[in-house]
């Protein structure tokens, strides 16, 4: 019994390696006479039964039309396979890798379909997913053409996975027939925590830092000397300039300001040990959330997150960095 299972297990391993062999990884995908599969359809098989009854009766009552009817439907048929499979056959598609996305949400997967040849029609394109194949996305392709298909996915998980294999079908044009072929893409998809829905305020420390900054933005009486200005209605009267402005009233200018700025803010660190009392996955969805709510305050901020990181900075490139840390953080 333990050979045995040692044998199907060798035997599955063999066959997957020939089958993946079959299917290289890559953005970009031809569809030829080796990758290009099909099958008849539940009406195709109907169909041939009822051309199989029909000859079984032509024969029996010798009826000269049914022959003709008969060899007339095979031919069709025959034609109808020979089309479905090049309708498929000869496509060249790419894909644009798909930016990333919180958990729970859904991923765009941006397919760009060329055609060389005539009019393709009823191209269809779904994933292959754990729990099956997804609905699929239809397309036409014009001749000598191109086109575009997005087709939407869960990301259910977040780390950074693998996109899921494509599969790019036709039953065009009598449905008597599937034509199909499958797409490995090469590349993956970051999928970041699901952000904390209500976050509380910043730590302690980043607090005060927050503070500091909204002081700077918003608050005209620090204690930095950085020029003069004329008066503005709401200025304070500690920031007129007495002596400066008596001249201005004597030629009939306005008054002079003093011009002030507060102190810098400090920096904002989002530390993974202000978040204990949690679980795993909660702890990392309160850091996403004061990642997401520091960029959009411009406020900024730094990462510490399991003995790494990332200095206080702003801008795309790091928010990116500290999401991906998140979304790749393992226990």
């Amino acid at each position: 019994m333990a050979s045995m299972t040692l044998g199907t297990a060798a035997l599955r391993r063999r066959w997957q390696a020939w089958w993946q062999g079959r299917q290289p990884v890559a953005d970009t995908h031809q569809t030829t006479q080796r990758n290009v599969y099909i099958v008849p359809t539940w009406a195709g098989v109907a169909f041939c039964c009822t051309l199989g009854v029909l000859l079984l009766a032509s024969i029996n009552e010798q009826i000269s039309l049914g022959y003709a009817l008969t060899f007339a439907l095979t031919g069709a048929g025959l034609a109808s396979m020979h089309t479905t499979h090049g309708n498929l056959r000869g496509l060249q598609m790419d894909l644009k890798a798909p930016d990333g996305v919180h958990a729970g949400d859904d991923y765009t997967l941006e397919l760009r379909l060329h055609n060389p040849g005539r009019a393709r029609f009823g191209i269809a394109v779904s994933a292959q997913l754990d729990s099956g194949a997804t609905e699929p996305a239809w397309v036409d392709v014009p001749a000598l053409g191109h086109a575009v298909l997005q087709l939407r996915l869960p990301a259910a998980r977040r780390g950074l996975h693998a996109l899921p294999r494509l599969i790019i079908t036709t039953r065009f044009p009598l449905g008597f027939f599937r034509a199909w072929s499958y797409w490995r893409p090469a590349s993956q998809v970051w999928v970041y925590p699901q952000p904390e829905a209500a976050p509380p305020a910043f730590p302690a420390q980043a607090e005060a830092g927050q503070a500091d900054a909204a002081s700077t933005r918003q608050s005209a009486s620090g204690t930095d000397f950085s020029g003069v200005r004329t008066y503005r209605r709401g200025d304070s009267v500690k920031q007129i300039l007495w002596r400066k402005s008596a001249l201005a009233l004597d030629q009939g200018l306005p008054l002079w300001v003093r011009e002030t700025e507060a102190p810098l803010a400090r920096d904002l660190w989002l530390d993974w040990r202000d978040t204990q009392g949690r679980d795993v996955e909660a702890r990392l969805s309160r850091l996403t959330a004061w990642v997401l709510t520091a960029e959009r305050l411009g406020q900024p901020y730094g990462l510490r997150l399991a003995g790494r990181e990332w200095p206080p900075s702003l801008g795309a490139a790091h928010r990116l960095n500290c999401l991906q840390a998140l979304a790749g953080f393992a226990a």
